[in-house]
């Protein structure tokens, strides 16, 4: 069984979507599970009532792009559950194993009062994957320590109380575009940016979606090409299309003589790409009886399907 989440650290965009939740639509099996991890969005500073809107953004966006409703859930749902696993796994993890986390160091490093959350949301995540069962933990590379983590504590806890947890392997995810920020090709594009300007966000509107193409940033030739060490703003721009349409990006660079021509084509193919993605969420925003009721069966099955290995986990730890 698969298992993967995204953040709802802000809208969904473009990178988002190609990158990973058109890949879990297309290619999740029926056991695969995809969350909505609102929990792992309060490690810093937010507005609460923000998170509450874009997470049920971000479920209506899974559903919308084609992931069946039973495969997902949001991860406060399970918040009891998981934060009786979360203490376990934290009994289990020493405090140097956690300080080691790179991203903690990142995104600590130089500030005050950074929150404990920060330091321990690895545990949280391992156990999200562990109380689900997960075998296989599709990440890219900033993600990956936080897996090793999980497989370590399942290790240690198995060892030592009893078998109980599946141990889960980290795995590189289906090659996805790598769609970087169309006015700073240097940086990804990013739900949680400050600058919007040059993201594209699922929800944009088509006119909106077509000024941002227009904007984007090139190079000082005139026939587009694919480099992207050297042209990166153009090639980000043929990723794109490519990723839209299904084929290369070099292919695609033929295709064009000039940077205007190549705009306005990933503009339209962007547009109709994320078309049924963005009216099939709105509907369902629009609806939140609908949306609620998927949310709270998906909580159900999810619940349904780690409450053998909490029981199992706190019997054996002698808290059960």
């Amino acid at each position: 069984m698969r298992f993967s989440g995204i953040t709802p650290s802000g809208h969904a965009q473009l990178g988002n979507y190609l990158g990973a939740i058109s890949h879990w639509a297309a290619e999740g099996g029926a056991r695969d599970l995809y969350f909505v991890s609102d929990l792992h969005a309060m490690t810093t500073s937010h507005n609460p009532a923000g998170l509450r809107a874009r997470t049920s953004e971000m479920l209506a966006v899974l559903i919308a792009s084609g992931i069946a409703p039973e495969r997902v859930f949001v991860q406060s749902d399970l918040a009891r559950e998981l934060g009786a696993l979360t203490w376990l796994l934290e009994c289990t993890c020493s405090f140097g194993e956690a300080a080691r986390m790179i991203q903690f160091k990142e995104k600590a490093g130089g500030q005050s009062g950074v929150r404990l959350s920060l330091l321990t949301y690895p545990v949280l995540m391992a156990a999200d994957i562990l109380l689900l069962g997960a075998d296989e933990v599709p990440v890219g590379e900033d993600q990956r320590q936080h897996v090793e983590l999980a497989r370590a504590l399942a290790k240690r806890f198995n060892s030592t109380y009893g078998e109980v947890f599946t141990v889960p392997e980290a795995v590189l995810p289906p090659t996805g575009a790598r769609v970087r920020d169309l006015a700073d090709p240097a940086r990804k594009m990013s739900k949680s940016g400050r600058d919007a300007a040059g993201v594209v966000f699922v929800l944009d509107e088509p006119d909106l979606i077509r000024r941002k193409v227009r904007r984007a940033v090139t190079d000082a030739e005139s026939v587009p090409a694919y480099d992207p060490e050297r042209r990166p703003g153009v090639s980000n721009l043929l990723e794109i299309l490519a990723a839209c349409t299904g084929t290369s990006p070099r292919d695609v660079a033929k295709a064009y003589g000039s940077y205007g021509a190549l705009k306005e084509a990933v503009a339209d193919a962007v547009i109709e790409t994320l078309r049924p993605v963005r009216e099939g969420t709105l509907a369902l925003l629009a609806d939140p009886a609908e949306l609620d009721r998927i949310r709270k069966a998906g909580a159900a099955r999810a619940a349904e399907r780690g409450e053998h290995r909490l029981s199992s986990a706190l019997r054996l730890i002698g808290a059960g």
